[in-house]
């Protein structure tokens, strides 16, 4: 079965024969230890150190289909190696760029992942307001802001609702997160104090799981509707994103602060942002990865499947939406 491999150190990424190895380099620079990685167990790789690659690495990856991600030493996303598309679909890029032009679904699509992404927040409040009065009060505001995303005129006014949910959202954070440092506001660029830091890592590491579904596909990445498609991004990753956004990174977060797994000791702080220690990302990457693997029986499919493939199945939504084969409905929690 194959799984991610998220490599914290520094050192160097190579190919021999039909096997990667990862040659750790130590204090001084020079290599430490020599792992193999067998190619065939290979999902996706995230890589967090200063890394070497050549190109007879990168050709190997090609080859077996496998995306990396690289990270930078603050833990923020730096950008992907997407290797060459082999599931291409000429029909369905059609239909993607037609459904982009034409404003009507362009509008549809950018309503329902919205949608989705406020009743997850609702959802995440619910579960939180029983004993604070203030989170209840939030939750009621969000639910009267909610219907205005049904009647948005355009995609304009779509991403002002959301933000308005948003913003209201993150200020229940602190009504219920038994937290050292209070949230103040959400700030991304760069993060600072430690919840921005976390929401940030675990958006990357959500945009860059989904970035890797959709290569798994026909879709095209940079073709999106909700966030408006532009240079050297794979936009269509983040509109998806935003509809698992409060099911598996901000359900996470709230899980490592509430049983204390996490400590403001585990953030370091330089000049005007914050961003997550080494022993911080390392427990974070151990707990996304079991969230990502976490099981539930479809109710459709009658058969259990990870918290990963609700992310593919919701691009086969989507396909099926693009090509007229069925309606689209985005994902909504059911347990």
């Amino acid at each position: 079965m194959k799984r991610d491999y998220y490599i914290l150190n520094n050192g160097r990424l190579s190919r021999k024969d039909n096997t990667l190895f990862f040659e750790k380099y130590g204090e001084d620079g020079g290599v430490e230890g020599r792992k193999p990685i067998p190619v065939e167990t290979v999902q996706t790789l995230y890589c967090f150190g200063e890394n070497d690659y050549n190109s007879k690495f990168f050709n190997f990856l090609s080859e077996h289909g496998i995306v990396l991600h690289q990270f930078n030493y603050y833990g923020f996303y730096s950008g992907s190696f997407y290797p060459r598309e082999k599931l291409v679909a000429g029909e369905l890029l059609v239909r993607q760029v037609l459904g982009y032009q034409d404003e009507s679904v362009r509008l549809e699509l950018a309503r329902k992942f919205i949608e989705a992404a406020a009743f997850h927040i609702l959802q995440n409040l619910k579960e939180r307001e029983v004993n604070s009065k203030e989170v209840a009060a939030i939750r009621r505001e969000i639910e009267k802001l909610a219907p205005r995303i049904e009647t948005a005129k355009d995609v304009t006014h779509v991403m002002a609702t959301e933000a308005q949910i948003r913003k209201l959202y993150y200020e229940s954070w602190d009504h219920f997160l038994d937290w050292e440092e209070p949230f103040v506001k959400r700030t991304k660029q760069p993060p600072q104090n430690s919840l921005n830091a976390l929401i940030s890592f675990g958006n990357s590491l959500l945009y860059t799981a989904v970035l890797a579904e959709i290569y798994q596909t026909q879709l095209n990445p940079t073709v999106s509707y909700l966030h408006e498609p532009g240079v050297r991004r794979y936009s269509l990753a983040l509109d998806i994103a935003e509809i698992f956004k409060p099911f598996l990174v901000d359900r996470l977060i709230f899980k490592l602060i509430q049983k204390k797994m996490l400590k403001l000791g585990n953030f370091d702080r330089k000049l005007n942002f914050c961003y997550i220690g080494e022993e911080g990302v390392k427990l974070f990457l151990k707990e996304w990865d079991a969230r990502l693997n976490t099981t539930v029986k479809h109710r459709q499919l009658n058969r259990s499947v990870s918290y990963r493939r609700l992310i593919r199945l919701e691009l086969y939504k989507l396909i099926k939406f693009l090509m007229g084969e069925k309606d689209y409905k985005p994902f909504h929690v059911w347990w």
